[in-house]
């Protein structure tokens, strides 16, 4: 039978402070975190601004879809972008070397979020595989991994999925990167998004301005 859960809410590794009407990290690290920090098997994955999606693989076989704790139907009106993003995906050999139980990933595309990577097919991004292989930034772990060392390294962070797509895209440092996910080996994950830092000067999330 299946067992499903729910993407974990992911913690920021820094302590958050509201300033100035912005919710922002401070150079305090969060109790429970110092593993970010302190274990060199860490990856440092660009994290995708979609909607979480989950599959389940039973036998080699995908039984189901999940939105959150959502199951959706093959057939349905309301979401059926998602599953045209698995399909793109599984079409695309994204899926491959899954094993079975449960898969998260974020799906992009036109109708998530504004659709900030500019694509014209929904696409299904699952963190296994395709995230740690295309998307791990190979510069995490080479500098000192204090708090203003890493606040100067999330300035310069490359929109790694957009060069993927595009490697002769101009301005690149102006393409869209949210932020890092933290894996560890054993599961555990933090994220830090460049909105979280002071120096940001766009729009936040929870619409916040600085």
């Amino acid at each position: 039978m299946e067992k499903i859960k729910d993407m974990p809410k992911l913690e920021s590794p820094f302590v958050r402070k509201m300033v100035n009407d912005a919710y922002i990290v401070t150079d305090e690290i969060t109790k429970g975190y110092e593993w970010v920090f302190e274990d060199e098997s860490v990856m440092a994955i660009e994290k995708l601004h979609g909607t979480n999606v989950s599959i389940f693989i039973q036998d080699g076989v995908i039984t189901s879809c999940w939105n959150r704790t959502e199951r959706l139907p093959f057939f349905n009106k309301g979401k059926k972008f998602i599953i045209e993003g698995l399909l793109n995906s599984y079409e695309r050999g994204h899926m491959e070397f899954l094993g079975d139980g449960q898969h998260f990933g974020e799906l992009i595309g036109p109708k998530v979020n504004g659709n900030p990577y500019k694509l014209e097919k929904h696409l299904w991004i699952p963190f296994e595989t395709f995230g740690q292989k295309h998307l791990k930034y190979k510069s995490w772990g080479k500098y000192p991994k204090d708090f203003n060392t890493i606040s100067e390294w999330f300035k310069e962070l490359m929109p790694l999925y957009n060069l993927m797509k595009n490697k002769d895209v101009e301005n690149k440092m102006e393409q869209f990167v949210e932020g890092v996910v933290f894996t560890h080996p054993d599961g555990r994950m933090a994220k830090l998004r460049k909105d979280m830092f002071d120096w940001y000067s766009g729009k936040r999330h929870g619409g916040m301005k600085q």
